[in-house]
């Protein structure tokens, strides 16, 4: 019997920037407490409902533990044996051919490795030697609001640190403290010196309790409000002449254009009224050191998706809120900060000739209708939750030949398209290691894996075998791909032995402020305000608002975060008890007079629908949120069935930046509720 001990770890929820640490007491193979880490810089002991509710996930009676195959997509399941299970998938593969084959990861593959991508990088590597497919997850995500931050060349973050300790001013621009909870002790610390904070957003988050202000607008139009404040900003003459002259591209062009869009069209467009729209750029022009907190998903799903960072990311250039403390862009899911970067293992060089279908979700969805991909296999991911226009995703799955998916819960997906379910390990039952914009933390192997759980690189390393993909895992050790990954700069060449030796932290080698040097994200190496990378793709060069085509449904429909949840892993939280009782069922904001409009009383059952779908939920009328705007937690079943899955951006531009994709679709759904 193994004595209670405890162990420092990180929490296996992937909230990043919020990433925080563990202690978890471990006593004859099972887990008896968890709780936040005081020693851990980042979070200093805070740890929210969905970290305290991942002790759950250990001895889970719904966990899957044994491999598990169906002959009928209809049809029970039946235990199988790895051996069965990973001879299938290898047989369909060398059936169809490697081109045929697709890979998609999504959270719950780097529970253990967010911000080292461990198992991401190895799955990439699968599939550069073997030839099929592979798909970057940041295009459900982050990656379209990068897009346009990367076109002006603002792609870097400063540090929430240096927020708390800097900045007179914070924009909080459809950025939520729910989504990033670490955020918010250096927001408090910053309003304790002084610091002005004005929340940005489609709704009254929970951020806006903590802000000065809070300025509500219509969904879709940040960058009609950011070229409105531009209006004033160049038209008053409180631009930074002297930063714009020497680190910026195209500002003539730019101060014509927004000539064009006065505080009244601003105002018409946003919904914002045109004496606020004044004060705010006013105030963040004249107030220095400001910083700009940009969303990092929700507010880039929309027809507009990237062109409001694009737009919002010209406003610290215009005012010289680059290179210094307590300015630019802070922290934001996936930013990262100057001097930051870690070691690839993909072997993108070595990536075979081949059919492959770019980074583009409606090119994806499009691959497995037309049957150019026949086996699927999906890490750690619920794609019908995932994808926009959700039932024509789900008719695409049922048409494969093989759909495998490798998870520690069945999940939607999982139950209506899967023909094999591989059984994953936990946070606890492999190493990992995390990287926030500041830290690096080891997550050391604490248990064995349940059942016949098995971690991702075994996983790879079997089916690479089976396909006779040669050179894959050509480490000694198991840790040899991690060692590889931090053999960086950044972490002071880091290994995992290192790391356990320094009690499992160390901090990065990084500057709290981006681009210190003034160089930035683009080829001329300055601000890009005209860009001439978006003209070459048949973009608009300069930011734009385009309004989005007329529909029949009246209502914007846009959806985010909440503390209960983050992302699809563990069903959406629905497999935890704790997040489960916190957040039963969907929940659809709606206003008063909306509300009164259609006869719908608080905690009524609604049915929200377009021509794509419908979902059943239960209204919240609050005044929250505005008329003509209804808000959900995403993730719930039916709701991307009313999304759009079309392009934003041309195939050849999705993979401009090498990190991510910004191959994102619109994500737009106009919607009408009635009672049910």
């Amino acid at each position: 019997m193994t004595p209670l001990h405890t162990v420092r770890t990180m929490c296996p929820m992937n909230c990043h920037p919020t990433l925080c640490g563990m202690l978890v007491d471990v006593e004859d193979g099972s887990v008896k407490a968890v709780r936040g880490d005081p020693d851990n810089p980042d979070s200093r002991g805070f740890l929210c409902i969905r970290g305290q509710a991942a002790r759950e996930i250990i001895g889970n009676p719904k966990r899957i533990v044994h491999p598990l195959r169906r002959a009928a997509r209809s049809g029970s399941w039946q235990r199988t044996t790895w051996e069965d299970a990973l001879d299938t998938i290898a047989a369909r593969a060398r059936a169809v051919g490697s081109a045929a084959v697709g890979t998609w990861s999504g959270h719950g593959f780097f529970a253990n490795d967010y911000g080292t991508r461990i198992s991401s990088e190895l799955l990439r590597r699968f599939a550069n030697l073997y030839g099929c497919q592979w798909w970057s997850p940041t295009m459900i995500c982050w990656g379209l609001g990068a897009f346009g931050l990367g076109l002006t060349g603002v792609l870097r973050v400063n540090t929430k640190e240096d927020m708390g300790s800097h900045a007179a001013l914070i924009l909080l621009w459809g950025a939520n403290v729910a989504s990033q909870p670490l955020t918010g002790r250096h927001l408090a610390a910053a309003k304790r010196r002084g610091a002005y904070v004005v929340t940005i957003d489609v709704r009254q988050t929970e951020a806006s309790a903590q802000s000065d202000e809070t300025l509500l607008i219509r969904p879709g139009t940040d960058a009609a409000l950011a070229l409105g404040m531009m209006h004033v900003i160049v038209g008053e003459g409180l631009y930074d002449a002297a930063f714009v002259e020497r680190n910026t591209l195209g500002f003539e062009a730019l101060a014509a254009h927004v000539a064009k869009h006065d505080v009244q069209w601003a105002a018409a467009t946003t919904g914002v009224s045109a004496d606020r729209i004044v004060a705010l750029a006013r105030r963040y022009a004249s107030t220095r050191p400001g910083m700009i907190l940009l969303g990092g998903s929700s507010m880039h799903k929309g027809v507009e998706g990237w062109q409001g960072a694009r737009a919002v990311a010209c406003l610290p250039a215009l005012t010289g809120n680059l290179g210094i403390e307590g300015a630019g862009m802070g922290p934001r899911h996936a930013g990262m900060t100057h001097g930051q970067g870690l070691t690839s293992i993909a072997a993108r060089e070595r990536r075979r000739p081949g059919d492959y279908v770019p980074n583009q979700m409606s090119k994806i969805t499009e691959s497995l209708e037309t049957g150019r991909v026949r086996v699927l296999l999906l890490f750690g991911t619920d794609m019908v939750s995932s994808f926009a226009d959700a039932a024509r995703v789900g008719r695409a799955l049922d048409g494969l030949d093989l759909l495998a998916s490798y998870d520690l819960f069945m999940h939607d997906t999982a139950r209506r398209h899967a023909d094999l379910l591989l059984p994953a390990t936990s946070w606890l039952e492999d190493t990992g290691c995390k990287s926030t914009n500041t830290h690096l933390y080891l997550m050391p192997k604490v248990l064995e894996p349940a059942g016949e759980a098995r971690s991702p690189s075994w996983v790879l390393r079997e089916l690479a075998r089976r396909l006779e993909v040669h050179d894959f895992f050509p480490w000694a050790e198991g840790t040899g791909p991690l060692d590889a990954i931090l053999d960086h700069p950044a972490t002071g060449h880091a290994t995992a032995a290192a790391l356990a030796a320094e009690g499992g932290m160390r901090a990065l080698r990084i500057s709290h402020v981006a681009y210190p040097d003034l160089r930035f994200d683009t080829p001329s190496g300055k601000v890009e305000l005209v860009s001439d990378r978006a003209r070459s793709f048949g973009l608009p060069s300069l930011p734009v608002y385009e309004p989005p085509p007329a529909s029949p449904y009246p209502l914007a429909l846009r959806f985010g975060r909440t503390l209960n949840h983050f992302h699809a892993f563990y069903d959406h939280g629905r497999m935890l008890p704790t997040l489960a009782e916190a957040d039963p069922e969907p929940r659809l904001w709606i206003s008063p007079a909306d509300a009164s409009r259609r006869g719908i009383s608080d905690s009524d059952t609604i049915r929200m629908f377009n021509d794509r779908g419908e979902m059943k939920a239960r209204a919240s009328v609050t005044d929250r949120v505005p008329p003509g705007t209804v808000w959900m937690r995403d993730g719930w079943e039916g709701l991307n069935t009313l999304t759009s899955g079309a392009a934003l951006v041309p195939d050849a531009a999705v993979d401009l930046f090498e990190t991510f994709s910004s191959g994102q679709a619109e994500f737009e759904a106009s919607v009408d509720v009635a009672a049910a």
